[in-house]
Parts: C-alpha cells; structure tokens; sequence
C-alpha cells in the first residue's frame, strides 16, 4: 500500500508519488512506467496503459542521483518522469473529496497533457509547458468506490509527481441531471454530458460531484433515491445544479410529469432539499435538442417544460441558468451542419467505439459538452454566483 500520512483525526491522509527512473525522492513512492496495479500495494498503472519513462540529466548535475536538500529533491523530481500516452494511474483510497497536485514538464522539449478523472471527467484545460519549464497544477476531484483513477494523455504528455491528499471540506457543486449532464462511460467516447466536463472550469477551491444518470427525470430521480444520495453528502454552503427535463415530456409513468404541475412539483423538493440542509439550489433550463426548421433556427421540443424551470425559479427566488437559451444560441450560431460536431453526429469507422456511426439530436459529443460546459461557467459569472464566481478558472 502507498505511504499515507494521516492526521490527528485519521480522517486527513496525502499520498505522494514521484514518476520515472529517478534515484528516488523522500517522501514519495517510485513509480516506474512498468508498475501495474495491484490490490497488494494499492497503487499503479491500469493494465493496457501504454507508458515509456525518461531521466534528463540537468545543466546542474541534477539527474544522476545527487540532489540533496529541498532544492535538490524538487530538481530531482523535475528531471525524472513518465510518459503516458494513455494510461490511467490507479490509487487505492477511501471515499471523499480529495485535493491532487501535479507536477508535469521537461527540461528538454514543450509538453501538452491532458488529466481526467473517473469516466472521463476533466480536471483541467489541457496543461501546456515551455522547454524547461515545470509546472504546478491543483484540482480537486470526489472519489467513489474506493479507488481514485487519474487518466492522462496528449500529444507530448508528462508526469513528473503526483501528491493526493483528502480534502473533504472542499466546496462541492453537486449535479442532478440526465443523460445531456451526467459522466458518460469511456467506452462510449466521444459520448459526454456537460457535467463531465464541467470540473476544468473551476479552480482547486471546487469538486464538482456529478450524480445525473441517464434517462432520469425530476421524479424517477428521487424515487430511485438519487437525491437521498446526494443529501447525505452536501454541506451547508454547497450548491445543487438541477436540470432535468427531457425525460419528463415522455409518456412513461415511472418518469413522466406535466409542466405546470407535477414537473414543478418534483423541481421543488430538490430546492427545499437543499435549502434544509443550507446549501444553494441552482435551476437549469433543459438544453435544447438538435432540430432546425427551414429557416435555420431550432425547433423547441421543450415547450413549458422550459417556462416552467423559469417561472418555480422566480417564484421561490432561486438563481436560474437558462441553458436552453443559451444552448439554442450556440447551436444556431454552429448552423445545421456545424452543430453536427457539437452533437452526437458520428460518421462510420470515425471512432472506434461506434464503427457504424451515429445520428443523435439529443446527446452531444466532446466539443458540445465542452461548449456547455463554458457557458454554465458564463453564467456563474453573469450572476454573480458567489463565492462559485471567484472559484472559476
């Protein structure tokens, strides 16, 4: 098992990694590019990670195994790193909100990476380095199942150390959604919710704990306990992003609600939910679905589904992201065919995952869910969304 440090309270606990054919650094596990994960140590690359590793050897004679003192320790773990093309890193640990600093650089060359979390979430915007130059990176990510799973990737992607260390009073945005908000599972990449992506837009000081599922509406939500499960997470001062919508219009009976009715009734328990436990609900629109009329504009399949969201939001004075406004810009302004990219339009033998193609108005692909993911953060900002405004990259 990877060294913890644990605090007076057993509850706070940090574990350290330095990457690559180093001498080694105090403090930290050596991870070499050919450590697989383990039960027994708890700690590794996931089988079928493509990883290489590289030592520089510095104009300071840092790289042969010489470094002493603060200093040299930090040299040393800037000289010596991993490469992973694509691979995940597997760290056992227990469930909560933990805060990971990366080191990431060359001495020798420019870096481009990029860090995921779990299923595809993304912790931060792809990380970019100059030729010799190192950085500092923090986030801070919700683990679930015991095991935290960091996977990286890029063109020219690095990892130097790693340090995870718990964090469980950090400010959490939880998300209660669908299938346009949830974390899609990587093996339906490029497949992706806008709540996948919606941790990059914040600085380390927020985890974003995403809980939509797909098909869910405000009332199957609740019935399945999905709420219950956030509420016995959320903290006072926490916030609850609420979009639901498209599963609601469906004629199911486990799922379906009536605009002026039942749909605000079931949107209220979530905002009475988290006012009982002092935490902030936040209403989002439902983002629009991919369908133009001859004139170049997107058809509402929504209809008072929307104007509902938009009236409960003005009369229990909660703030309201109106992502179907927002979203029926952005796709109008892509136009019918550049929307395409936004979506889950897929061309045969373009992805691996989905060799036949697909040709979904509903669910978006990266870009889209990226896009969406922007303009939520916009939002945050236009209303002044305190203290989530300061916490925005």
């Amino acid at each position: 098992m990877a060294t913890a440090a644990e605090g007076d309270s057993g509850r706070s606990a940090s574990w350290k990694f330095n990457f690559g054919p180093g001498a080694g650094v105090n403090g930290y596990v050596n991870v070499r590019a050919d450590a697989l994960y383990s039960e027994k140590v708890g700690y590794g690359f996931e089988p079928g990670s493509l990883v290489y590793e590289k030592r520089r050897v510095l104009e300071n004679g840092i790289g042969t195994g010489g470094g002493q003192g603060t200093a040299g320790q930090q040299a040393e773990l800037r000289s010596s790193f991993c490469i992973p093309l694509k691979a995940s890193f597997l760290v056992d640990v227990p469930d909560g909100t933990y805060q990971v600093l990366l080191l990431t650089g060359d001495a020798a060359t420019e870096t481009m990476t990029r860090v995921k979390a779990g299923e595809g979430r993304l912790m931060l915007p792809t990380v970019r380095t100059l030729p010799g130059q190192c950085q500092e990176l923090r986030f801070s990510v919700v683990v679930r199942g015991g095991q935290l799973r960091l996977s990286f990737s890029g063109p020219a992607p690095r990892l130097n150390a790693l340090e995870i260390t718990r964090a469980d009073q950090t400010m959490t945005v939880f998300l209660a959604g669908d299938s346009t908000v949830t974390d899609q599972q990587e093996s339906g990449y490029p497949y992706c919710g806008w709540g996948q992506l919606l941790p990059a837009q914040f600085k380390h000081d927020v985890a974003v704990d995403n809980h939509a599922h797909s098909g869910r509406s405000s009332r199957s939500f609740i019935d399945e306990g999905r709420l219950d499960a956030i509420l016995e997470k959320i903290k006072p001062s926490d916030f609850l992003f609420i979009q639901f919508g498209h599963n609601d219009e469906k004629p199911d009976p486990a799922r379906g609600t009536e605009p002026f009715t039942t749909y605000k009734q079931y949107l209220k328990k979530y905002i009475d939910a988290a006012h009982e436990a002092h935490a902030i609900p936040v209403l989002i629109t439902p983002v629009h679905r991919r369908y133009f009329g001859e004139d170049g504009k997107l058809t509402d399949t929504h209809g008072d589904y929307i104007v509902a969201v938009r009236e409960l939001a003005a009369e229990e004075n909660v703030p309201l992201i109106d992502l179907a406004e927002r979203s029926r810009i952005l796709f109008e302004q892509a136009g019918v065919e550049g929307s395409k990219e936004d979506f889950m339009w897929v061309l045969p033998g373009e992805y691996l995952n989905f060799p036949g193609g697909v040709e979904d108005n509903t669910h978006f692909q990266e870009r889209g869910a990226h896009r969406l993911a922007q303009q939520v953060a916009e939002a945050i900002r236009e209303l002044r969304l305190q203290p989530l405004q300061m916490y925005l990259r």
